[in-house]
């Protein structure tokens, strides 16, 4: 089998089961391979419950000898098989539900391993749907390590796992792109060997070995990519012209705060930017809540004064349209007559003919949009201007699709993300870099906390108070519903549980990545409008709405997250002029992770958290929930992996220096990889 096989080629999925697999996105047989496991799990030593000096809730391994004969019954039209080990106090009952076949694969007298939840239900405590395993089996697993995969309705972790399995034992070895000279310079282990084990580790030391080759695969591609395209073409004549007058200097004096020196600052690149003989190529980094939204709209501004269109491309509809709101009160607050233009996919097709109106004949145009800026239909009459506001949502094609609907525009990419400015200049390396590193003065610092989960109900309780006092709250959850083998609160329950704890006129919302996206701005739209007090939510919403009426942000299983994640997290409070809060549960009880999560409790500065974030990373620090939130590579996390990233960007050089056009013979594997990492970019543009 080819990696590039469609999934229907794989034994045992169908059509049908192909379908329920793209919802994860999954076509091909690569697709599946670089699914990666998002944790692993380890299955707990199993023992006697006579044993255990104190049960616990949670997933556990008993090893019994079935002294009773299961119990098989119907109930509710449902068949119910029970099994009761142990004597009291320690007594549990085994429950499967329409397993009758069950009642007969128990031998008595004879022992077996059972693996599953323990809850506490009407005082007895129960484990439904156990797996049975024979003992030598269960102690053989015992020593591996397991994946744990992102899934959807309809795929289970069995399946996914299956399936992986059947496409390593068929599957043609792929050709490693990296240069042979690079895998031993920088000790990397081969490709195929690392493709086994980030999925199925022989040992921990296997599969740290196997993701810092992956990471480095990435990180590589990625660079390459960008370094090569740069290297093939230089830099466009800037073909737009700008009076020097104190048009933004004007506007700036009407605004009822003063901009920090850091956006002063920001402004004067983007003015000389444009006045230079070159087009702009600029990334903007401002922590959250430095004032970016300003900055885009007044360089915006400043086209428009020259005569020329401007563009402004957010990463959600929601976020879209407030910033269309917000750009026509700047306006009417200035004085400028300047049309403002939305253009999203979800708009009726009249209102899209409109736009599209708006495009070909207002020269000076204000567009603000998502996606839909850059389809067919969009064509721009004097587009000078192209503003980004996440980097990861926008591939690196998709300058070149701008420059084809005109002139080469100027392009000035917003970055929430508090990079470390030596990881910054490898992630944006064809891009000039200004730093806004200042918060408003008007806005008060965000109080934080870091608590166990006792603390869960006076949280509760003061989120009550804040919603009472007129105000709203996030909670974040790192998990969209119950996952196999994966401890954690998940939005999905958490929600319900809410709507039951808090008092009836306080509305509980949920929010989350599977959703769709219509529903997604449906959800944050009635957020923003208060008709939602409490948002129960994955962290989708790092990208999310300007909503300065929350106040309080509960992060739980905080220790699952990267510090820089759990900041940008805590980014969507503390926009407003009351005082925020942020509630960081801690569930884990070693002291790394209490040391991890002070930090955050002790400083509101993204940089330095993201500087003590790359400190405090260590090489087993990978499982659980993505670290890094914006630049959302596959698996690689440019915090935890920085010198995996320095190492790739250090290759990618000295390749580049040496074979600009990757003529040489042995990097014939590599420019096919380049050509596919353009095609996977066009594609993503398409989605």
């Amino acid at each position: 089998m080819y990696i590039t096989a469609p999934i229907t080629q794989i034994k045992g999925i169908g059509e049908k089961t192909a379908q329920t697999f793209e919802k994860l996105n999954i076509y091909t047989a690569e697709d599946v391979l670089f699914h990666f496991p998002r944790n692993y799990f380890r299955y707990p030593v199993a023992r006697r419950i006579e044993e255990i000096e104190v049960i616990q809730e949670g997933m556990t391994a008993i090893r019994a000898v079935v002294k009773k004969t299961p119990v098989s019954r119907n109930a509710r039209s449902m068949n119910v098989t029970t099994l009761t080990i142990g004597e009291a106090p320690k007594k549990l009952e085994l429950v499967w539900f329409r397993m009758p076949y069950v009642k007969n694969s128990l031998q008595f007298g004879r022992e077996y391993v059972f693996f599953g939840k323990m809850v506490i239900k009407n005082k007895r405590w129960v484990m439904e749907q156990p797996t049975i395993y024979e003992v030598a089996k269960y102690e053989a697993m015992e020593d591996l390590l397991q994946p744990v995969y992102g899934l959807t309705a309809g795929i289970t972790n069995n399946l996914i796992t299956k399936t992986i399995k059947t496409i390593l034992s068929d599957m043609e070895l792929v050709q490693d792109y990296i240069p042979v000279e690079y895998r031993k310079k920088y000790g990397l282990c081969e490709y195929n060997y690392a493709l086994k084990q980030i999925h199925f580790p022989d040992a921990i030391e296997n599969l740290i070995d196997a993701r810092r080759c992956l990471v480095f695969h990435e990180f590589f591609s990625f660079l390459m990519g960008i370094q090569y395209q740069k290297e093939k073409k230089n830099k466009d004549p800037n073909g737009f012209e700008f009076t020097k007058d104190s048009f933004v200097e004007e506007c700036i004096g009407k605004l009822p705060y003063p901009l920090t020196n850091a956006q002063k600052n920001a402004l004067q690149d983007i003015k000389n930017d444009m006045e230079s003989p070159f087009v702009m190529q600029r990334l903007i980094q401002g922590d959250v809540g430095s004032g970016k939204t300003i900055v885009a709209f007044l360089a915006m501004a400043r086209c428009a004064h020259n005569g020329y269109q401007s563009a402004i491309m957010a990463p959600t509809e929601v976020l879209a349209r407030q910033h269309f709101e917000t750009f026509q009160k700047l306006c009417r607050d200035f004085g400028l007559d300047f049309p403002v233009v939305l253009l999203t996919g979800s708009m009726k097709a009249k209102e899209k003919r409109e736009a599209y109106a708006q495009l070909e004949n207002a020269p000076n145009a204000l567009v603000i949009g998502t996606h839909a800026l850059i389809q067919e239909k969009a064509v721009y009459s004097n587009l000078a201007l192209v503003i980004t506001d996440e980097q990861h949502r926008f591939g690196v094609k998709q300058r070149d699709v701008f420059a084809e609907k005109g002139k080469v525009p100027h392009v000035l990419v917003m970055s929430a993300t508090p990079i470390p400015r030596t990881l910054a200049i490898i992630l944006y390396g064809d891009m000039d870099i200004s730093v806004i590193d200042e918060v408003p003065a008007k806005r008060l610092p965000i109080k934080n906390c870091v608590v166990d989960i006792g603390y869960r109900p006076k949280a509760y309780d003061f989120i009550v108070n804040q919603v009472n006092m007129g105000h709203q709250a996030y909670v974040i959850c790192p998990l969209v519903e119950e996952t196999e083998n994966m401890e954690g609160k998940n939005a999905t329950d958490y929600a319900k549980e809410l709507a039951e704890i808090l008092p009836d006129h306080i509305k509980v919302g949920l929010l989350h990545g599977k959703m769709k996206n219509d529903k997604k701005n449906e959800v944050m739209e009635a957020f923003a409008r208060n008709e939602i007090q409490v948002l129960v939510s994955t962290t989708v919403v790092e990208v999310g709405v300007n909503v300065p009426n929350a106040t309080v942000m509960m992060i739980e299983n905080a220790d699952h997250f990267g510090l820089a994640q759990l900041h940008q997290l805590r980014g969507r409070v503390g926009r407003g002029d009351a005082q925020s809060y942020c509630i960081m549960i801690n569930t884990s009880n070693t002291k790394t992770a209490q040391k991890r999560l002070e930090t955050l409790n002790k400083s509101n500065d993204g940089f330095f958290i993201a500087s003590e974030d790359l400190k405090l990373r260590g090489p087993g620090d990978f499982f659980g929930v993505r670290q890094s939130g914006d630049l959302a590579f596959d698996i690689g996390d440019i915090y935890q992996d920085a010198k995996e990233l320095q190492q790739a960007s250090e290759a990618v050089k000295e390749i580049l220096d040496a074979d600009p056009e990757l003529l040489m013979e042995e990097h014939a594997a590599l420019k096919r990889q380049m050509k596919k990492f353009m095609d996977e970019q066009l594609k993503k543009m398409s989605l």
